[in-house]
């Protein structure tokens, strides 16, 4: 077989429909829109919801929760992360940031406590979970807290 015998399967490549070039094209005149009407107009069509006038399901349901966006700038880390990071003296934000562990900026850091840590670590963040704090103080590490304005 070579590259110039190569051709799509049987029934892949369809022909484009051809409208609105004369009577004998059989697509002609309206150019299979019809006579008049919404549809047969340029530019017209409705949105994908659109029920014909009926209130659209969407409206029908009713409304229920929300969901609160973090805070910009705003970092959660849990503490399995610390297992992958090799023993460290202290892990700051910046660490975290140029570990990769962190995207963007980091304004504001939260450890949470899912997970187990191994090795006793000393972290500095703007906010602790109690259990993360309990597990950290359990393994002999310590917390320390950084002020939220600096």
């Amino acid at each position: 077989m070579k590259i110039q015998d190569l051709r799509p399967a049987v029934g892949a490549r369809k022909k484009r429909k051809i409208v609105g070039r004369g009577p004998g094209s059989g697509h002609g005149k309206t150019s299979t829109r019809g006579h008049k009407g919404q549809m047969s107009r340029s530019g017209a069509g409705r949105s994908p919801g659109f029920e014909g006038g009926q209130m659209p399901l969407i409206r029908r349901l009713p409304k229920r929760g929300f969901r609160k966006r973090p805070r910009p700038g705003c970092a959660i880390v849990n503490l399995e992360i610390f297992s992958r990071l090799k023993k460290e003296a202290s892990i700051t934000p910046e660490l975290l940031k140029e570990r990769g562990i962190i995207k963007g900026s980091v304004g504001f850091l939260k450890i949470l406590g899912k997970g187990e840590i191994k090795v006793p670590v000393h972290i500095k963040a703007h906010a602790f979970s109690k259990s993360a704090e309990e597990k950290i103080k359990a393994m002999g590490g310590k917390c320390e807290l950084i002020n939220k304005n600096t």
